[in-house]
């Protein structure tokens, strides 16, 4: 069959290798799987069409967590939104609900865990972990943030793109709906953690050398 010149110089171009998954470093990192401004788009559309649904009612306080470190296997992250009940008193201009990055991971272990909400003049605090041999222990945990932040994240198997509804190893939450960017990963670890959460879920949930208390301070 004769080719056109157009599909002729097409054949005889060179095809771009895929790229091989391994392992990636990142440095003093601010995770989030996609650009804010079309992920707000998509997942706004999304929720208006009633495809996105929520793990639970949010109360709109955002709490703090703060670890050494976070090691975690069978990594997933992917967009979504969290809701408020309606005519909740903390919506302020976000309408009741908030753009997050949900990070899910199948085990995960935490060092020197801090976690702190401002209850509106003093903060719950919670301690737990700070034994590296005894390190908090989670299974099918989530977590969703509207920031997270590490020194040094390392990731083992990324792949980075894919459709966060076909994700299967990370747990009851850990996949997204039809059409939302996803990322996930064999393993993770992260040093110096910072989050700025909205909710999280798990499975199971130790804190060896739990102490809670009540301070004028944060994490």
């Amino acid at each position: 069959m004769a080719m056109s010149e157009d599909a002729a110089t097409t054949a005889e171009e060179p095809q771009t290798p895929r790229a091989t998954r391994g392992r990636v470093r990142f440095k003093r990192t601010a995770l989030m799987a996609v650009p804010a401004v079309a992920l707000g788009g998509m997942l706004m559309t999304l929720t208006a069409q009633g495809v996105l649904a929520n793990q639970f009612s949010i109360s709109g306080m955002p709490f703090t967590i703060k670890a050494d470190s976070l090691e975690g296997e069978h990594f997933a992250q992917y967009g979504s939104l969290d809701e408020m009940i309606p005519n909740s008193p903390n919506q302020g201009n976000t309408g009741g609900q908030v753009l997050v990055a949900v990070s899910a991971m199948k085990t995960a272990k935490i060092t020197n865990l801090c976690q702190s909400v401002d209850l509106g003049g003093v903060n719950l605090v919670i301690h737990a972990g700070d034994d590296p041999n005894n390190p908090v222990t989670a299974t099918d945990l989530t977590t969703d943030s509207d920031m997270l932040t590490g020194n040094t994240a390392d990731f083992d198997n990324i792949e980075i793109g894919g459709d966060a509804s076909t994700y299967k190893n990370s747990g009851r939450y850990g996949h997204g709906n039809p059409g939302v960017f996803g990322q996930q990963a064999d393993k993770v670890k992260l040093t110096k953690v910072y989050q700025h959460n909205y909710a999280s879920t798990a499975l199971k949930f130790s804190l060896p050398n739990l102490r809670l208390s009540f301070s004028s301070k944060g994490c």
